[in-house]
């Protein structure tokens, strides 16, 4: 079946929850905090929650995200601090109509637009904000680094998330390198301060598709007695199930790194990622002086 032309710009309809889930966690969250609320208020199915798109990313989360920048854009969520999103003064007033919010994103996508019309070299404005159609990809170096990960053996994998793991601060990091060992790949020491630290199990998942429930109460009986703590790291996504079930009440937490979060650390630590200095071109000045 035929997408409809309108199927591209469906992220719009969260404009709205998502400036509600920012003020019913105080003003600010994490985009993990911000996506369960907006499922929680909507009650979005596991279905819905678990699509993904081709590039492996779950449909919705990426949806919300699109939401995100273009409410950025209209200066109602603050971009400034990583890893958090914040509501503006503008944001905590403000209670967009589906008609405003139709509005809004038409207006930032004619501006959007308008600079691929400059035929910019893409390496400069950054891919994602140039797409207005969030199903489309955005093409960026994630995208190619998430292929990068997928294209390693397993083995090599391993390697990676040790790297990754001793350069977040973790010491005596080390891969077992052992089949059998139920589902654990590795382990190592998180040192807290100098008087306290603790060990971490971890599993490494190459996967294009998403880690079950199931795979996560596997890794969590593995852990049993030999650490209070895990993280699964993953080339692919998390089912809401497996979220649900790696934060449950009465059991050891396990930290879920899926690959958007995987790539955010390779950004932090610059680990195969080098910042290069750019300019962000301001297509409405020169649109001034068009005819």
């Amino acid at each position: 079946m035929a997408r409809q032309p309108e199927e591209g710009a469906q992220f719009v309809r969260y404009f709205g929850p998502l400036l509600d889930a920012l003020r019913e966690l105080g003003g600010s969250g994490t985009p993990d905090e911000a996506v369960e609320q907006i499922a929680a208020d909507l009650q979005v199915p596991d279905s819905i929650q678990d699509e993904l798109l081709p590039s492996g990313v779950p449909r919705f989360r990426n949806q919300i995200a699109f939401a995100r920048l273009y409410l950025v854009r209209e200066g109602m969520i603050d971009s400034s601090q990583r890893g958090i999103w914040s509501l503006t003064s503008l944001g905590r007033e403000s209670r967009p109509s589906p008609q405003r919010a139709r509005e809004i994103f038409q207006r930032w996508s004619r501006i959007f637009q308008g600079r691929r019309k400059l035929k910019v070299d893409p390496s400069v404005i950054s891919p994602e904000i140039c797409v207005s159609d969030p199903d489309a990809g955005s093409g960026d170096y994630r995208a190619s680094v998430l292929q990068l990960m997928l294209g390693l053996s397993p083995a090599g994998f391993e390697q990676l998330c040790r790297r990754v793991l001793r350069e977040a601060g973790f010491v005596q990091v080390t891969v077992t390198g052992r089949s059998g060992d139920q589902g654990i790949d590795g382990y190592g020491t998180l040192q807290l301060n100098r008087l306290v630290s603790f060990q971490v199990l971890f599993q490494c998942k190459r996967y294009r598709d998403s880690v079950s429930a199931s795979q996560v109460r596997d890794f969590r009986g593995a852990m049993a007695g030999r650490a209070e703590k895990g993280i699964i790291l993953t080339t692919g996504a998390f089912t809401a199930e497996a979220r649900r079930e790696a934060s449950r009440d009465g059991v050891p937490a396990i930290e879920l790194i899926d690959s958007e979060k995987l790539i955010d650390l390779l950004e932090d630590l610059e680990l195969g990622l080098k910042k290069v200095a750019s300019y962000e071109i301001d297509a409405t000045f020169f649109s001034e002086f068009g005819e």
